[in-house]
């Protein structure tokens, strides 16, 4: 195995030896005349002028050597590294949106699961005045009318009640928005208005409309 591979760079550096060689040959040849001439004239000069020729060639690779390879290959890195600094970010939106549409997901499943329990025979009507009644009594619950239901896409039907409470107070207000909200089927109060009772600071009258959507069937 080694001979192989070895016959291989063999073959290989002889043909780029036939290909470039003749190149290299032919600038060698047109260059050894000024190559020459150089020599000798470096052979001319004083002991401190080629100390001095020595450091003005040093110094010169040294600049040679910061700006054409210190400076590009630093200008690499760092191009590298915002370039990666911001795949990095990049990925970490991805993996945000990624576990928020995981929660979105979870929470549709969650909410379907709740629309199905509803079943055909769910009444928002019946649903609203149990739980109001249990929050702030018979009494308070002035007005409850379902609204007609409306069907929407994806086998859904959406129910709608308005309601209205005389007399309640703070407390009762947050119990019966509790109680809605915490119904076998998702409710959500699309509209709400509170009124305060003349005469009686710590008194409300309340008027609300409530909406819950459920699967046909």
């Amino acid at each position: 195995m080694k001979r192989f591979f070895g016959n291989i760079r063999a073959r290989i550096a002889r043909a780029l030896d036939a290909l470039v060689g003749p190149l290299f040959k032919r600038v060698r040849t047109a260059l050894e005349p000024m190559l020459a001439q150089a020599r000798g004239r470096y052979k001319k000069l004083e002991p401190r002028e080629r100390l001095l020729l020595k450091a003005l060639a040093l110094v010169f690779g040294v600049v040679f050597i910061y700006d054409f390879i210190y400076l590009p290959v630093q200008s690499l890195r760092e191009n590298l590294r915002v370039s990666v600094k911001e795949r990095h970010a990049q990925l970490g939106e991805v993996r945000a949106l990624v576990d928020t549409y995981l929660e979105r997901q979870a929470q549709l499943k969650f909410a379907e699961k709740r629309m199905l329990a509803g079943g055909k025979d769910f009444s928002l009507f019946s649903a609203l005045e149990g739980t109001l009644t249990r929050s702030v009594g018979r009494d308070r619950l002035a007005s409850i009318s379902p609204r007609p239901d409306r069907k929407i896409s994806g086998g859904f039907i959406e129910h709608s009640v308005e309601l209205s409470l005389t007399g309640v107070n703070l407390k009762q207000i947050v119990d019966a928005l509790y109680g809605v909200r915490h119904l076998p089927v998702p409710v959500a109060v699309s509209s709400i208005h509170i009124t305060r009772r003349s005469g009686d600071t710590h008194s409300y009258d309340v008027q609300m409309t409530c909406v819950a959507v459920v699967r046909n069937g």
